[in-house]
């Protein structure tokens, strides 16, 4: 099976206002798909387009009515006052590196094609460590956003991470330069183990103070309660020299932290 578009919404009746794309796919810690799953359902999101493709698992995802579907991304867009949010969300990324490619290229068409004038791409940044500090690292495709990312308390180091971004939120970047609009990966620390609400939540905010909208977070507050819980029951971990907390199967190397976005 090829990839398969289908529009839902004829796209000459859409009129966006200053559209700015934002991309969570699934990753390090489900951190950016928890964040633009939350703003699918908090601003009430209306979807576009879904993304079919032989590059998705060979799987169906089973709903709450128990029947099934594809699995596949999809594309949405939220009105805000400022402006027009089209986010990607979904169940999967690529299963092969060319795939990889051959999406990010169709997103990017997107972008072109409703004139999005910037790009978030979403994530997470694995640490291994529980209870760290949350913050918010960011990777541009150009380098004139960093002193404003910087104001909006985005984290820059040099070279981090470290082995570069695997993925889409990676990809997206370059692809996004090729065709002149700014992009720009944000990361949300986490241990990189289990689904991290919480650093969503920290994300989400960064990104709503860069935007400059409002976004209820209730629900991901909801969510964070909920993993605490789970977490106090499943964890077993072992206390370093430093004090703080590891998981045994910690990664034991630098390698082991690069970041699929």
């Amino acid at each position: 099976m090829k990839e398969e578009i289908i529009y839902h919404i004829d796209q000459d009746v859409i009129e966006l206002n200053n559209p700015v794309m934002i991309v969570g796919l699934p990753g390090v810690g489900h951190v950016g798909k928890l964040v633009a799953d939350h703003m699918v359902e908090a601003l009430d999101a209306k979807k576009i387009v879904d993304i079919y493709s032989e590059h998705f698992p060979p799987q169906v995802m089973v709903k709450e009515d128990s029947t099934v579907e594809l699995v596949g991304n999809r594309l949405y867009l939220a009105k805000t006052d400022k402006m027009d949010l089209l986010i990607l969300a979904g169940d999967s990324q690529s299963t092969d590196p060319a795939g990889h490619y051959r999406l990010c290229e169709i997103y990017i068409d997107f972008a072109s094609q409703f004139k999005v004038n910037r790009i978030f791409t979403l994530g997470g940044y694995p640490t291994g460590v529980i209870n760290a500090e949350d913050y918010v690292i960011g990777a541009v495709n150009n380098i004139d956003m960093i002193d404003e990312l910087k104001e909006k308390n985005i984290q820059f180091s040099p070279s981090e991470p470290p082995g570069g971004i695997v993925g889409a939120s990676g990809l997206i970047l370059s692809f996004a330069k090729f065709r002149n609009i700014d992009a720009a990966c944000l990361m949300g620390t986490t241990t990189g183990y289990i689904a991290d609400p919480k650093s969503s939540k920290v994300l989400l905010g960064r990104l709503c103070d860069i935007l400059g909208i409002e976004v209820n977070a209730d629900a991901l507050d909801e969510k964070i309660k909920d993993m605490d819980q789970i977490v106090e029951k499943i964890k077993d971990s072992v206390v370093g020299e430093d004090g703080e907390e590891y998981y045994e199967q910690a990664p034991a190397s630098e390698e082991d932290l690069v970041y699929f976005g």
